[in-house]
């Protein structure tokens, strides 16, 4: 399908894909395949399988045969392969990124920002890989003990459908430095740029190391978490996703990164620069079409600011220009998927059903060029009453609501009342108000005068429902490794139990 723009940009999707098992297009095993939707036409855009459980033993038993010769390479050799994938990636930064916006909507200049940032993670985890160490522990002259990190083998990786590339990337790099080999299955809505990407790679990593399979969660998706190669489930996707898929892990004692749902707050404090807090809240909230896991969606402002912050963020909302995701002046573009905007729809008509206020937003936008797109504007409430649904389930789109405050610990409270714990973010002046509230807020990240940065090396995660486990830091790396302890006797009088 040919994706074209009022700047002539064009990309093309193939109208269908195989799956990418052992280094090569692999035809699959099940005959049932799935249609993925332009989200800017309503048209089909292509089909991929709907692999079965032995379209999934296949990917297993390609990473099972490389996994050892992967293992066994030296560090810096892994650095090298890791640093040639992410050149390759920036070499082809133009066609991926028209790739991912065809695919998801979203707008073309995050799509080229996604790129950078991939390639950044297989950057630091190509020099992180070479930084291993182990505890040494000298028992007595003679004895020594030590501990040996080796990979775990096989693991198994679930991404969502809101950043398939950065994801796909991000996610195999922790995994694939330290020594394990990947079996890696893209949200059914946005596999595109996952399949184009792991092709690319086949002439870097050695078959069998990457492998891209497709299909639902509840099918492909559960033959993963069942499958006893695999010694690890990674995923990122809903709370109530994550507790299927650690209930069903159970059975084979797999280890588990979840990276759960999120319903964020944003503080905003008396002495907090509002100018640049009401940006830094509108990115939080609205970036990706609020389709973003740590979205800042609830706003809490201190009573003596609220209202010239919320005019200021009212002043801002036109500058974020929903349109062409392929123009270069587009802010915000259309959400991924049909199912999806009339979720999110159904999410802004309950917030009025119980009684809250939109004060922008709350409707779908015409774009010209796409009379079908599914864009919405950003909407904002206020009035909504803190056991509403809009105020406590996550609604994954552009829907935030705005707030106000005047006692702190009732507001820490307020924030801390939703059942997940992943990002939040704080405005203030005052180093030792961003200390406390950071320490406050129960959240897996806090963010102080910004957000939505997401730097290499710097630990994400959620607690509570939010989920466990950290990625993006070194110690993903260590999440990807077991520790093997070896304690070895160099005297030479044989030692017995009682030694």
């Amino acid at each position: 399908m040919a994706i074209k723009s009022k700047r002539a940009l064009s990309s093309t999707v193939r109208t269908s894909y195989d799956l990418y098992i052992n280094g090569q297009w692999h035809s699959p095993h099940a005959s049932e395949r799935m249609e993925c939707h332009s989200p800017l036409t309503q048209e089909l855009l292509t089909t991929v399988p709907e692999s079965d459980d032995a379209d999934v033993d296949a990917a297993v038993q390609a990473a099972s045969k490389a996994q050892p010769g992967w293992a066994n390479l030296s560090a810096k050799k892994r650095q090298a392969v890791l640093e040639a994938a992410a050149d390759a990636l920036v070499a082809q930064l133009e066609p991926l990124a028209l790739l991912e916006t065809a695919n998801t909507g979203k707008p073309l200049r995050e799509s080229r920002a996604n790129v950078f940032t991939a390639a950044d993670r297989l950057r630091y985890y190509a020099g992180a890989c070479r930084v291993f160490e182990g505890v040494v522990v000298p028992v007595t002259p003679d004895i020594t003990s030590y501990g040996l990190r080796q990979p775990l083998g096989v693991v198994g990786i679930i991404g969502a459908w809101n950043f398939p590339l950065n994801m796909f990337v991000g996610k195999i790099a922790p995994a694939l430095a330290s020594g394990n080999t990947v079996v890696y299955k893209p949200a059914d809505t946005t596999p595109v740029t996952t399949l184009e990407i792991a092709a690319l790679f086949g002439s870097i990593f050695p078959p069998g190391v990457i492998n891209v399979i497709t299909g639902s969660g509840a099918g492909t998706g559960a033959a993963m978490v069942a499958h006893p190669g695999i010694r690890k489930i990674s995923i990122t996707g809903s709370t109530r996703t994550g507790q299927r898929v650690m209930a069903a892990a159970g059975a084979t004692l797999k280890r588990l990164t979840l990276e759960l749902g999120g319903k964020n707050a944003q503080v905003v404090y008396p002495d907090a620069d509002l100018d640049r807090a009401a940006q830094g809240i509108l990115l939080g909230a609205f970036l990706n079409q609020g389709q973003v896991c740590t979205a800042g969606s609830r706003i809490y402002a201190h009573a003596s600011v609220a209202d010239a912050l919320k005019e200021k963020i009212l002043a801002l909302v036109p500058n974020l220009n929903i349109g062409d995701p392929f123009d270069a002046n587009t802010r915000m573009g259309s959400l991924s998927s049909r199912a999806h905007f009339d979720r999110v729809s159904d999410y802004i008509a309950t917030g009025v059903r119980e009684g809250g206020r939109i004060i922008c937003g709350g409707h779908p936008v015409r774009v010209e060029q796409y009379p079908k797109g599914l864009f919405m504007a950003p909407t904002l409430f206020e009035g909504v009453d803190p056991q509403a649904r809009i105020a406590r389930e996550e609604i994954f789109g552009p829907v935030a609501t705005f707030d106000s405050w005047d006692d702190e610990d009732a507001m820490f409270a307020q924030v801390n009342a939703v059942e997940q714990g992943l990002a939040a973010g704080v405005w203030t002046g005052s180093l030792t108000r961003a200390h406390r509230a950071s320490r406050a807020i129960q959240t897996g990240r806090v963010w102080v005068n910004c957000y939505n940065l997401y730097p290499s090396g710097a630990a994400f995660g959620g607690s509570k429902a939010s989920g466990f486990g950290r990625e993006d830091a070194f110690e993903t790396l260590l999440d990807f490794t077991e520790v093997k302890n070896v304690i070895v006797d160099a005297s030479e009088t044989a030692r017995g139990f009682y030694a």
